[in-house]
């Protein structure tokens, strides 16, 4: 799974979140860094508000949080969805013993990107072509 860490690079370089269901999510800043949650029909929702969107808490007593504004959540993107992101840019996947290189194709030049999970690589691979369409 992405790290909070590699997260908060993909933001930083301006990947936008547009949630889905299913979609993994952290809350960091409220001492709850390590804990992952996921978008569900029955119990984490995100709402539209007149003050912005929201990700609602549905029936969480044991968690004191009710929502959370979306600004405030960090999207922790799946294997797939960090490839399909990737677009057109994509050429391949490449796993040695220890390692996963990712090869992509950007205004003409090859690229890898490699690390110690695919998700890691992707992560890498779609930093670099956030910067760099920018």
């Amino acid at each position: 799974m992405l790290g909070v860490e590699l997260a908060w690079q993909l933001k930083a370089a301006g990947l936008a979140w547009k949630p889905q269901l299913g979609d993994r999510f952290a809350i960091p800043d409220r001492d709850l860094d390590e804990e992952v949650f996921v978008l569900s029909n029955m119990t984490i929702q995100v709402h539209d508000r007149p003050e912005g969107r929201i990700i609602g808490f549905n029936g969480t007593t044991e968690w004191a949080l009710d929502d959370v504004d979306l600004d405030e959540a960090l999207w922790l993107p799946r294997e797939d969805q960090l490839r399909e992101l990737l677009g057109g840019t994509f050429r391949s996947l490449h796993q040695d013993q220890d390692t996963h290189t990712v090869r992509t194709k950007l205004l003409g030049r090859e690229h890898e990107f490699t690390a110690a999970t695919a998700e890691e690589a992707y992560a890498a691979a779609l930093t670099h072509l956030l910067t760099a369409t920018r």
